[in-house]
Order: C-alpha cells, then structure tokens, then sequence
C-alpha cells in the first residue's frame, strides 16, 4: 500500500487551511449563540414583566402560564420576534447573492427594485383599496405587494435574457425600476387622502407588528425553499468572485448562473418586505459584515450572511420595544442605527490588522 507523504510546505498549507475554516465554524457558531441570545431578549422585551425563566417554561409547556402571559408569548411576541429572524435571514441571504452575481459591494435586495415595486403594490392596495373576491381584506394589502414585487422580479428576469445576463444592464434597469416606482408611489400619495398617506408612510418604514403565524409560515418555507439552491452553487459563486472572465474559462455559463440568482434574489426579497414593509439596509450591511468575519469563502459566507441578517434585524427589534417604554418604534428606523455603528467597528478593526 502506499502511502502519501506531504511535503513540508504542503503540510504547512495544509494545517494553515485547517486553522482557518475551524476559526470561520467557531465564528458561525458564536454569531448563532448572539441570535438566539437576541432572540431571548426580544422576547423578555414589554410591559408585561416576563422573565426569561417564564418564556422557556410558556414555550415548552404554554398550560405553565396563566392566560394573559400566555396570549402575549404566543400569539404577539413569538410571532413577530420569528419573523424578524425569518425575514433577516431571507434579507441578509438575497443581499449576499445580490453583490456576488452583480460584482457590486453597493448592491442590496432593492437596488433591484423589487422593495420598490412592493412599496407601489401596497400604497396602490391603500388607496384604492380594491375587493377581490378570492382574498379576505387583510391579505389584500400583503398580497397586492408581493405581486407587484414578484412583477419586478419577472421583468428583470425578462432584462436579463434579453441583455445575455450583462450585469450593468441588470444594474441600470434596476435602478431606473427603483425611480419609476418611486415617483409612481409619490403620486398615489399625491392624490391620496392625508389617512391614506400616513398608512402608506408607516407601511414603508417597516413594521414587525403586523405580522403573525401565517406570515412567519410563509416567510420561513420561502427560506427554508431557497437556501439549499443557494448552497449548491457556493463553490461557483466563490469562483465568480475572481472575476466574469475567470469563471468563463472555466466553464461556467455566467449568463444562466445569473438568471437563476436573480430568480432567488427576487423570491426572497418579495415575501421579506410584502409582509412588514420595506426594511432597508439589511441586505448591504449584512453580508459585509459576513464577508468581512468570514472572507470570501460562500460555504461559510452564505449561511454567516443570513445569520448577520437575521441578527441585525432581532436586535433592531428588541432596540424598538426597549428604547422609549410603552412605545414600539418602527423596525425600520432602528436596522440602520444597528447596523451602521457594528458595520463602522468592524472596518477599524480590519483596517488595523491589515
């Protein structure tokens, strides 16, 4: 039999190899500890006065609590502590494939427009507020967003094939989607009553609060759905990391990688703002903050983009319950007060190791 002796140099390389990726699985592993650590928190936040011992026993046994604490845990506090995690994570997943295929470190979920087009199906919903007969009048709303950002969505993908998967094209369309949506949104606001403009305003900013199980299912099986199509192509998105041509001569059709990211890119970022409006920044902060604890590495950096994500996102919403008692601000003003400062941090940090 024989046997396979490593040369010093690549035992060396071989062991530094090593050394890197058991750093990079404890740092997942910290970042998952921090999310369920804000989770917790999020949960022990209210008026109601329940200890974190209370919650652990109403979640394993919900007959432990009495009624009222039992109503709140379940059917208000579970809920929209779960879909911060849920739409984080979707967020943090979409802006990470986002500035991969688009080789773009500015790029986020709506710099396709898809945020924006949900935002316009919603004020359209609000002002017009039309009957449909096949849906109750609370998912009117929700469901006229998603629709309308899944029609952005189809027309980038439209963009795409027709260009032949150029990125500036995708680019420039998805910004010029963003400002026709914009000044469609500001002329239903134009026209609306000052009632319809308020709702249109507090739908926009982002809101946690109004969403409940069905939206948490929804959210988590859209997730649950896209990750492992994400984590198949981990290796061909780190290969695409140097470069178009690169991953050209090696076979890749960067074209159809393309197309297909933008399909998941434009599912995720469509069930993440129809339900609690559009929360900015997750998208960009999120996996930056993933790529610079984890590198380049997408078998690391794709779940590590969706925990940072959902990790922003939890904290944002324990920050909006605890900061002003008796008031819960809108999620959506406090993801870039969050995000901002950790993003800020981490640059010095790195600016001084290098």
């Amino acid at each position: 039999m024989r046997r396979c002796i490593m040369m010093p140099a690549e035992f060396s390389l071989y062991h530094r190899f090593g050394t890197i990726h058991r750093r990079r699985v404890l740092i997942v592993l910290g970042m998952i500890l921090a999310l369920v650590f804000c989770l917790v928190l999020d949960l022990m936040a209210g008026p109601a006065g329940l200890a974190i011992m209370d919650i652990l026993g109403g979640i394993i046994d919900p007959q432990s609590l009495d009624l009222r604490h039992r109503i709140i845990l379940w059917d208000v506090r579970l809920p929209d502590a779960l879909i911060a995690l849920a739409v984080g994570a979707a967020l943090g997943l979409a802006g990470i494939e986002t500035q991969t295929i688009l080789d773009n470190p500015l790029a986020s979920p709506f710099t396709l427009g898809v945020s924006s087009a949900a935002v316009l199906g919603a004020s359209l919903a609000i002002v017009v507020f039309p009957v449909l007969p096949f849906l109750p009048e609370t998912a009117i709303l929700p469901g006229m967003a998603l629709v309308f950002a899944l029609g952005a969505g189809v027309l980038i993908l439209l963009i795409v094939g027709w260009s032949g998967g150029a990125r500036e094209t995708v680019v420039l369309f998805g910004i010029a989607l963003v400002f026709l949506c914009n000044a469609l949104t500001a002329g239903l606001q134009y026209l609306a009553s000052a009632e319809a403009v308020q709702q249109i305003v507090f739908w926009t900013i982002g809101n946690l609060t109004r969403a409940g199980w069905l939206e948490v299912g929804l959210v988590s099986a859209c997730l649950i759905a896209v990750l492992p199509f994400s984590l198949r192509h981990v290796w061909i998105m780190t290969l695409l990391r140097g470069g178009e041509a690169h991953a050209r001569s090696m076979g890749i059709n960067v074209a159809r990688l393309r197309m297909w990211v933008i399909l998941r890119i434009s599912i995720l970022a469509a069930f993440a703002v129809c339900f609690v409006g559009a929360i900015g920044f997750i998208g960009l902060v999120g996996p930056h903050i993933a790529r610079l604890l984890l590198g380049e590495d997408h078998r690391m950096l794709v779940p590590g983009s969706a925990i940072c994500g959902a990790l922003i996102l939890s904290l944002a919403s324990f920050l909006s319950k605890a900061l002003i008692p008796g008031i819960i601000i809108p999620v959506g003003i406090l993801t870039a007060v969050v995000g901002v400062p950790v993003f800020l941090g981490l640059l010095a940090g790195r600016r001084k190791t290098v």
